[in-house]
């Protein structure tokens, strides 16, 4: 009987792939993964900032030495930085850690904007090249736009939205428990005849 050339190709090629993941994950080193999320807090002045926070995880086997973060990603002449660095360095990132960052910056034109991602530098014992590792990018912004001005009523819908069964299941656990809790006044009455 003659082999198929496209099963024993594909075999070949399952092998290889098992073979080559395997030997990754029995590798001893650091795995960088980050996330990058940016929120937009609207003041009372009308002035906007912009929240970034950067989440750097080690999925890796073996500790990241030198880590370095950069996010260059937000311009001078459309940004000005009030809190914090958009750059920071840790001497090491052990395995199975995590480390945060965060900054703020205000808004100083209108538009959107669209952030790349930030890039993580680190070193690997093993290798004399540094290691880079990017984040997530974040959704598009759209900073300093026109907003409609909230409606009281919108709140008051969106907290019974959010917890208007709660409330209404307590609410009948309090009704049930005075009910049976409270003397009827049928009862009361009675009571009250037989002791005169």
């Amino acid at each position: 009987m003659a082999k198929n050339p496209i099963s024993s190709a594909l075999i070949s090629a399952v092998v290889a792939l098992f073979l080559f993941t395997s030997a990754l994950a029995s590798s001893d080193s650091p795995f960088i993964v980050s996330h990058k999320k940016a929120s937009l807090n609207r003041l009372k002045s009308g002035a906007e900032r912009v929240s970034v926070s950067i989440d750097i995880y080690n999925q890796g086997s073996s500790t990241a030495y030198d880590v370095s973060l950069s996010d260059e990603s937000w311009p001078q002449d459309i940004f000005d930085v009030v809190s914090g660095n958009t750059s920071k360095s840790w001497e090491r990132l052990d395995a199975g850690g995590i480390i945060s960052h965060s900054f703020e910056l205000e808004a100083k034109e209108k538009g959107i904007f669209n952030g790349a991602p930030a890039l993580i530098t680190f070193r690997i014992p093993t290798k004399a090249a540094l290691q880079e590792s990017y984040s997530t990018p974040i959704l598009p912004l759209d900073v300093l736009a026109d907003r409609p001005p909230e409606n009281k009523f919108d709140s008051v819908k969106r907290l019974l939205a959010k917890y208007g069964s709660l409330i209404s299941v307590v609410s009948i656990v309090v009704l049930f428990v005075y009910l049976v809790a409270s003397p009827s006044k049928s009862g009361a009455a009675k009571g009250g005849k037989k002791k005169r």
